[in-house]
């Protein structure tokens, strides 16, 4: 059993619950309006639409990386909005092979929230399913939400710079092995990764049909790595990161973090080093 996952049955039965409340995620790194696009044009009876960008990062700087973790209260105020209180069982979930719904849940365990829960097979299969759909945009009486920050959860980029050679300490890049090695950069300035961390593209925590491998499995694809150690994780810019730490998570490891700005962050400054 999954401790995070939820199956696309338990959600077609919770679906007009008042204590559930869906937020649909879809978002196309790159392609900044197509979630919201796609939201507009059906999404689960009842979901309310976060934008990765708008909603679950903060302004961009020159430091910081791309997507900026929002700030406390610009993200309270959302959840407040759709109507989230601190009992709310909240489900996520995008057709992004749970990137960006892991994004949404990590920052709602940031805030202190911890009933959040990610659809396992994602929008696509939801639909292909002839499970309901609708165009109809909900509307919900705000309530209040109170964050009990989890400053634990994130690290910078000085603490990783600290902690990156400590034996007890275990770095993870989430990206592309061929980002990884530096042998392509797309979008950021500078190739490669912070040296002494790991490779674990973070689609390795899905099976061939896209869905999130089972407890055992994630276990075993980490195998390798000590559960005793803390555990840093980035990708890029902080998003992709988060389905490696629920993975991480639900294979038992209890000490994980994220650097939020990630390598987008690291490598805007010139005097870090590159591996």
């Amino acid at each position: 059993m999954h401790k995070y996952l939820i199956t696309k049955e338990w959600l077609n039965q919770h679906l007009h619950h008042p204590e559930v409340r869906i937020i649909d995620c879809r978002f196309i790194l790159g392609n900044p309006t197509a979630g919201q696009e796609a939201y507009a044009k059906d999404h689960v009876p009842g979901a309310v639409y976060f934008d990765l960008e708008k909603d679950m990062s903060g302004q961009k700087a020159i430091h910081g990386g791309r997507h900026p973790l929002p700030q406390v209260e610009d993200f309270t105020s959302k959840l407040q909005q759709a109507g989230i209180g601190n009992t709310t069982k909240v489900v996520a979930y995008d057709d992004q092979g749970g990137a960006m719904a892991a994004r949404l849940w990590w920052l709602l365990q940031y805030v202190g929230h911890e009933q959040v829960f990610i659809l396992n097979e994602g929008y696509s299969a939801w639909r292909d399913s002839e499970l309901p759909v609708t165009a109809e945009i909900p509307k919900y009486t705000p309530t209040s939400f109170t964050a009990n920050v989890q400053t634990e959860m994130a690290v910078d980029m000085d603490t990783v710079k600290l902690k990156k050679a400590q034996e007890d300490v275990t770095v993870i890049d989430s990206r592309e092995e061929k980002r990884y090695l530096g042998m392509e950069e797309p979008i950021d300035k500078v190739a490669g990764h912070i040296p002494g961390a790991q490779n674990f593209f973070w689609k390795g925590v899905l099976d061939e049909k896209g869905n999130w491998k089972s407890t055992e499995e994630l276990q075993k694809h980490f195998q390798g790595l000590d559960q005793t150690k803390e555990v840093i994780v980035y990708c890029g810019s902080g998003v992709t990161a988060c389905p490696n730490i629920l993975a991480l998570k639900e294979a038992g490891f209890k000490n994980v973090k994220l650097y939020a700005g990630s390598w987008s962050d690291w490598c805007s400054y010139p005097e870090n080093p590159v591996g």
